[in-house]
């Protein structure tokens, strides 16, 4: 079974290099590879090579079959114009063997489990002064170093990206306000958090209202962005924002790449048109954090 996944992987590679596409190779094709070709098109880009590594992480057998969880490493070396860069994700997928044949392969996809709805109070007190000095380089630096682990210090979450990005801007300086109260102000203390702190629909209305600590102004296009900012996504469209990101770098276009966390990211295209989330029907809010 190990050398049937191996050879799986391998082959999923091969795929994800342009122009690799081939009759033998059609049934490893799925949309998100499909998008990530488009996307790559849309870029004036193309990955040159793939590098794929796999972990199983648990496996469970019965008399007829076995099913593998397993973590996959993807580093993309794209080149865009005279420019290459690494692009690395990390994905969780299930394999099932029967009789040693693998039978069927799939991403595992996280789902949001946490508080629905969530009201937040805003802290509108004129007394309340709070001022800081958003270090964005240590913001980044902090996205880099743990875009693919977790840091001992706080809590970890099963959808972790607001979580994540929410270390990074206390790491660029940004002070927690509003603790203990859970509904009011962005703080994680005494194992305990704000809604805002970690989860992505929350966190997105605090951007957006916030006057004491962390402020945040929206802006209009993503390419008024610059590196420590966020990225908020609704991929259904429905009005519920359901992921963060956090700006790292620019491509040569001028558009932002991300760090993030659930499906751990490393420099990826800002627009998730490569995500097997994204829809049609996807909402993006851009916020650019105030940095004194």
């Amino acid at each position: 079974m190990k050398q049937r996944l191996q050879d799986l992987l391998a082959k999923r590679a091969q795929c994800f290099v342009s122009g690799s596409k081939n009759e033998d190779m059609l049934h490893l094709y799925d949309p998100a590879m499909e998008r990530k070709h488009r996307l790559m098109e849309k870029r004036e880009a193309e990955i040159v090579r793939c590098a794929i590594k796999g972990q199983v992480v648990r496996k469970y057998e019965l008399e007829e079959h076995a099913d593998i969880e397993y973590l996959v490493h993807y580093q993309f070396l794209i080149k865009q114009n005279r420019w290459m860069y690494i692009e690395e994700q990390v994905e969780e997928r299930r394999a099932r063997f029967q009789s040693g044949e693998l039978v069927k392969d799939e991403r595992v996809t996280p789902f949001e489990t946490m508080e629905p709805k969530q009201q937040i109070e805003l802290e509108r007190s004129v007394r309340e002064k709070i001022s800081y000095e958003y270090d964005r380089i240590k913001a980044v630096r902090y996205a880099e170093t743990w875009w693919n682990s977790y840091n001992p210090a706080f809590k970890t979450f099963k959808v972790d990206c607001t979580n994540f990005v929410s270390q990074c801007l206390y790491a660029g300086g940004i002070p927690m306000t509003g603790y203990p109260n859970r509904a009011k102000g962005w703080w994680m203390k005494n194992h305990n958090w704000s809604y805002s702190w970690a989860v992505a629909h929350s966190f997105r209305w605090y951007l957006s209202s916030a006057r004491v600590g962390l402020q945040a102004v929206e802006v209009s296009s993503p390419e008024q962005l610059i590196r420590g900012d966020v990225i908020c996504y609704d991929f259904e469209g429905d009005g519920r924002f359901n992921h963060t990101t956090i700006v790292v770098a620019k491509d040569q276009q001028g558009m932002p790449l991300v760090n993030a966390h659930t499906t751990n990211s490393r420099m990826r295209y800002w627009s998730y048109e490569d995500s097997t989330a994204y829809t049609p029907n996807i909402q993006y809010k851009f916020f650019h954090i105030i940095d004194k």
